[in-house]
């Protein structure tokens, strides 16, 4: 059986492709004009899901490459004080064997030494009380504002550690135990210090003084080597995640956004096909009064 075909007929199915038309036309003008290719989850479901799960990769990045910045100024401004802490241990080493050779050594010269030997020591306080940020970098795990107090007291703490996540499953430790650096009580450098200036000032000879200063310079050569490892790590944390945020940049801009080049000719190719079908539907469709009596 063939069914009739009215003019109302031709006239709804015509009206229908157009404003069909019209339709993608305006969707197309929209993407051309904000370069989105996904501007809400049902232009695209799967490709909603893949931009979900990269932006939350991007974020995580994101946080690791906080964490891996921190980690490299802590562990940058604990490497330059204990480069400061290096130096002044080898003045101190100079003096002591200067000062060891006391048949050549007046009162005017050894009290000289001593008033160095003491400038020195407060220089070492401070380096010991250096901070990054709110945090002292020698006060290991500890938040106490200074590592070392006035009496050159620690207080700091050995253990648990100050991490940095800078991965998935990748942490970089920060903190520094001041204690094995300076030591504490009676073997710590400053004890060391006030050891050699009270033997200066007793006359006693300070030759033997020189393995203490020599271990103690160990003790910070030993923690350079350890806070540059660390700080590598951190660095190279941050050239990684610089890599990969660019790589999850690439992979969510392919999924949400449009090619202007794309956007623009897409957009041409619809109105042309648009304007094509109008005047098709204009010529085809010419109904008279006659058409809609019958």
């Amino acid at each position: 059986m063939i069914s009739r075909v009215t003019t109302q007929m031709t006239m709804a199915t015509a009206q229908a492709r157009l404003q069909a038309g019209a339709a993608k036309l305006a969707d197309l003008t929209d993407q051309a004009t904000t370069l989105k290719a996904i501007r809400k989850p049902s232009d695209d479901p799967a490709g909603t899901a893949t931009a979900m799960q990269v932006r939350k990769e991007q974020a995580q990045a994101a946080q690791h490459a906080r964490n891996a910045d921190d980690a490299a100024g802590w562990l940058a401004t604990t490497d330059s004080a204990l480069a400061d802490v290096g130096k002044v241990l080898g003045k101190v080493r100079d003096l002591t064997v200067q000062a060891a050779n006391d048949g050549t050594m007046n009162d005017t010269a050894r009290d000289a030494i001593v008033k160095e030997l003491q400038g020195l020591k407060a220089d070492l306080l401070s380096t010991a009380n250096t901070k990054y940020g709110t945090r002292s970098v020698f006060a290991g795990s500890s938040p106490a504002a200074a590592a070392y107090a006035p009496d050159t007291t620690w207080a700091g703490s050995s253990a648990p550690s100050v991490t940095r996540t800078i991965g998935d499953g990748d942490q970089v430790r920060v903190d520094t135990d001041g204690s094995a650096v300076f030591g504490t009580g009676g073997t710590s450098v400053f004890a060391l210090l006030d050891g050699i200036v009270s033997d200066l000032q007793a006359g006693t000879n300070v030759n033997a003084r020189l393995n203490q200063v020599d271990a103690a310079q160990a003790a910070v050569r030993s923690a350079q080597a350890d806070v540059g490892v660390r700080h590598s790590a951190a660095l190279a944390a941050q050239d990684s995640l610089k890599t990969l945020s660019t790589t999850l940049e690439g992979r969510r801009s392919g999924v949400e956004d449009k090619a202007l080049a794309q956007a623009v000719l897409d957009l041409q190719l619809q109105s042309t096909n648009y304007q094509a079908a109008l005047a098709v539907t204009a010529k085809v469709l010419q109904p008279t009064l006659m058409d809609y009596l019958r």
